[in-house]
Protein backbone atom coordinates (compact mmCIF):
# COMPACT_ATOMS: atom_id res chain seq x y z
CA UNK A 1 0.00 0.00 0.00
CA UNK A 2 2.75 2.41 0.22
CA UNK A 3 3.11 2.74 -3.31
CA UNK A 4 0.10 4.50 -2.73
CA UNK A 5 1.71 7.50 -1.02
CA UNK A 6 4.93 8.56 -3.13
CA UNK A 7 3.02 10.82 -4.66
CA UNK A 8 2.61 14.11 -2.32
CA UNK A 9 2.96 17.82 -2.54
CA UNK A 10 5.13 19.59 0.33
CA UNK A 11 2.12 20.25 2.41
CA UNK A 12 -1.46 19.04 3.24
CA UNK A 13 -4.47 19.79 1.41
CA UNK A 14 -6.16 22.62 3.83
CA UNK A 15 -9.27 22.01 4.86
CA UNK A 16 -12.01 22.48 2.50
CA UNK A 17 -15.68 23.53 2.28
CA UNK A 18 -16.18 20.47 0.89
CA UNK A 19 -14.87 18.25 3.93
CA UNK A 20 -18.11 19.56 5.68
CA UNK A 21 -20.02 17.75 2.59
CA UNK A 22 -17.65 14.49 2.86
CA UNK A 23 -18.15 14.59 6.76
CA UNK A 24 -22.02 14.14 6.30
CA UNK A 25 -22.04 11.52 4.27
CA UNK A 26 -19.85 9.58 6.06
CA UNK A 27 -21.57 9.68 9.65
CA UNK A 28 -24.48 8.00 6.85
CA UNK A 29 -21.77 5.49 5.96
CA UNK A 30 -21.79 6.65 2.32
CA UNK A 31 -18.95 4.31 1.00
CA UNK A 32 -18.13 7.40 -1.72
CA UNK A 33 -17.98 9.82 0.67
CA UNK A 34 -15.88 7.47 2.92
CA UNK A 35 -13.69 6.11 -0.06
CA UNK A 36 -12.96 10.47 -0.93
CA UNK A 37 -11.66 10.98 2.26
CA UNK A 38 -9.07 8.52 2.02
CA UNK A 39 -8.39 9.50 -1.26
CA UNK A 40 -7.41 13.08 0.00
CA UNK A 41 -6.30 12.79 3.78
CA UNK A 42 -4.27 9.10 3.27
CA UNK A 43 -1.26 10.03 1.57
CA UNK A 44 -0.58 13.24 3.51
CA UNK A 45 -0.92 10.80 6.78
CA UNK A 46 0.94 8.25 5.44
CA UNK A 47 4.24 11.09 4.67
CA UNK A 48 3.99 12.52 8.51
CA UNK A 49 3.56 9.77 10.55
CA UNK A 50 6.54 7.69 8.18
CA UNK A 51 8.72 10.90 8.61
CA UNK A 52 8.14 10.78 12.68
CA UNK A 53 8.32 6.58 12.74
CA UNK A 54 10.91 6.07 10.02
CA UNK A 55 9.12 2.53 9.31
CA UNK A 56 7.27 2.53 6.00
CA UNK A 57 5.10 -0.85 7.44
CA UNK A 58 4.50 1.12 10.67
CA UNK A 59 3.47 3.90 9.02
CA UNK A 60 0.65 1.95 6.52
CA UNK A 61 -0.53 0.13 9.65
CA UNK A 62 -1.13 3.33 11.98
CA UNK A 63 -2.50 5.16 8.76
CA UNK A 64 -4.97 2.26 8.66
CA UNK A 65 -5.55 2.71 12.39
CA UNK A 66 -6.26 6.34 11.88
CA UNK A 67 -9.35 5.41 8.96
CA UNK A 68 -10.56 2.87 11.07
CA UNK A 69 -10.62 5.22 14.11
CA UNK A 70 -12.47 8.19 12.36
CA UNK A 71 -14.87 4.86 11.02
CA UNK A 72 -15.72 3.36 14.61
CA UNK A 73 -15.80 6.85 15.93
CA UNK A 74 -18.22 8.42 13.53
CA UNK A 75 -20.67 4.79 13.91
CA UNK A 76 -21.43 6.04 17.76
CA UNK A 77 -22.28 9.51 16.20
CA UNK A 78 -18.78 11.24 17.86
CA UNK A 79 -16.10 12.76 15.36
CA UNK A 80 -15.44 15.94 13.69
CA UNK A 81 -18.27 18.22 13.05
CA UNK A 82 -16.04 20.39 10.74
CA UNK A 83 -12.29 20.50 10.50
CA UNK A 84 -11.68 16.76 9.49
CA UNK A 85 -7.93 17.24 8.18
CA UNK A 86 -6.92 18.06 12.10
CA UNK A 87 -8.95 15.31 13.75
CA UNK A 88 -7.54 12.67 11.53
CA UNK A 89 -3.58 14.25 12.38
CA UNK A 90 -4.79 13.97 16.13
CA UNK A 91 -6.14 10.60 16.00
CA UNK A 92 -2.46 9.97 13.95
CA UNK A 93 -0.25 11.95 16.64
CA UNK A 94 -2.01 10.03 19.81
CA UNK A 95 -1.38 6.73 17.34
CA UNK A 96 2.58 7.73 16.96
CA UNK A 97 2.71 8.78 20.76
CA UNK A 98 1.18 5.48 21.98
CA UNK A 99 3.02 3.12 19.58
CA UNK A 100 6.39 5.45 20.87
CA UNK A 101 5.62 4.89 24.38
CA UNK A 102 5.04 0.86 23.93
CA UNK A 103 7.85 0.25 22.19
CA UNK A 104 10.38 2.92 24.44
CA UNK A 105 11.74 4.51 22.01
CA UNK A 106 12.25 8.19 20.26
CA UNK A 107 10.50 8.52 16.93
CA UNK A 108 13.00 9.79 14.44
CA UNK A 109 12.65 11.81 11.24
CA UNK A 110 13.02 10.48 7.81
CA UNK A 111 15.96 12.41 6.28
CA UNK A 112 15.33 11.76 1.85
CA UNK A 113 10.94 11.85 2.61
CA UNK A 114 11.52 15.30 3.61
CA UNK A 115 12.58 16.65 0.57
CA UNK A 116 10.09 18.17 -1.75
CA UNK A 117 9.13 15.71 -4.47
CA UNK A 118 8.25 17.63 -7.27
CA UNK A 119 11.34 17.28 -9.16
CA UNK A 120 13.59 20.30 -7.55
CA UNK A 121 15.13 17.98 -4.99
CA UNK A 122 17.96 16.76 -7.65
CA UNK A 123 18.27 21.01 -8.48
CA UNK A 124 19.37 21.71 -4.57
CA UNK A 125 22.98 23.32 -4.38
CA UNK A 126 25.58 21.23 -2.32
CA UNK A 127 25.75 23.99 0.07
CA UNK A 128 21.55 23.85 0.63
CA UNK A 129 21.99 20.04 0.99
CA UNK A 130 24.13 20.30 3.48
CA UNK A 131 22.14 23.04 5.68
CA UNK A 132 19.24 20.56 5.03
CA UNK A 133 20.63 17.13 6.37
CA UNK A 134 22.50 19.31 9.29
CA UNK A 135 19.02 20.84 10.36
CA UNK A 136 17.00 17.44 9.82
CA UNK A 137 19.94 15.85 11.79
CA UNK A 138 19.51 18.38 14.52
CA UNK A 139 15.58 18.34 14.87
CA UNK A 140 16.19 14.51 15.31
CA UNK A 141 19.10 14.04 17.52
CA UNK A 142 18.38 17.32 19.89
CA UNK A 143 14.70 18.02 20.26
CA UNK A 144 12.24 16.32 22.84
CA UNK A 145 9.25 14.33 21.32
CA UNK A 146 6.75 17.10 21.73
CA UNK A 147 9.26 19.86 20.17
CA UNK A 148 10.23 17.60 17.11
CA UNK A 149 6.31 16.77 16.82
CA UNK A 150 5.84 20.64 16.71
CA UNK A 151 7.95 21.85 14.29
CA UNK A 152 6.81 18.66 12.00
CA UNK A 153 3.34 19.63 12.04
CA UNK A 154 4.03 24.00 12.31
CA UNK A 155 6.63 23.52 9.31
CA UNK A 156 6.34 20.44 7.42
CA UNK A 157 3.05 20.03 7.53
CA UNK A 158 1.77 23.62 7.22
CA UNK A 159 -0.51 23.68 10.40
CA UNK A 160 -1.30 26.87 12.23
CA UNK A 161 -0.41 27.08 15.96
CA UNK A 162 -4.50 26.70 16.71
CA UNK A 163 -4.05 23.63 14.82
CA UNK A 164 -0.83 21.84 16.19
CA UNK A 165 -2.53 22.44 19.49
CA UNK A 166 -5.44 20.42 18.61
CA UNK A 167 -3.77 18.11 17.24
CA UNK A 168 -0.99 17.59 20.25
CA UNK A 169 -3.63 17.86 23.04
CA UNK A 170 -1.89 21.26 24.32
CA UNK A 171 -3.25 24.78 24.72
CA UNK A 172 -1.63 27.36 22.27
CA UNK A 173 0.48 29.08 24.64
CA UNK A 174 2.34 25.72 25.30
CA UNK A 175 2.55 25.00 21.55
CA UNK A 176 4.35 28.81 21.17
CA UNK A 177 6.85 27.73 24.31
CA UNK A 178 7.62 24.19 22.31
CA UNK A 179 8.24 25.90 18.93
CA UNK A 180 10.18 28.42 20.67
CA UNK A 181 12.53 26.55 22.42
CA UNK A 182 13.07 24.25 19.55
CA UNK A 183 14.01 27.06 17.68
CA UNK A 184 16.13 28.13 20.42
CA UNK A 185 17.88 24.52 20.50
CA UNK A 186 18.07 23.85 16.68
CA UNK A 187 19.95 27.35 16.51
CA UNK A 188 22.16 26.50 19.25
CA UNK A 189 22.79 23.23 17.33
CA UNK A 190 23.64 25.14 14.36
CA UNK A 191 25.78 27.74 15.58
CA UNK A 192 28.05 24.85 17.16
CA UNK A 193 28.44 22.98 14.17
CA UNK A 194 29.12 26.34 12.24
CA UNK A 195 26.30 26.07 9.67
Amino acid sequence: MSVLYKATTMFPPVARESDVTLLEGAKRMDRESLVKIFDLYSSVLYNYVYRLCNDALKADFIVGDVFAKLLEHLSVGRGPSTNLRSYLYEIAYHLIVDDARHNNRSAPIEVLDLLPADGHATNISVEDRVLFESILRAIMNNLTDDQRHVIVLRFLEGFSVQETAAIIGKEESNVKVIQNRAITALRKVLDYEGV
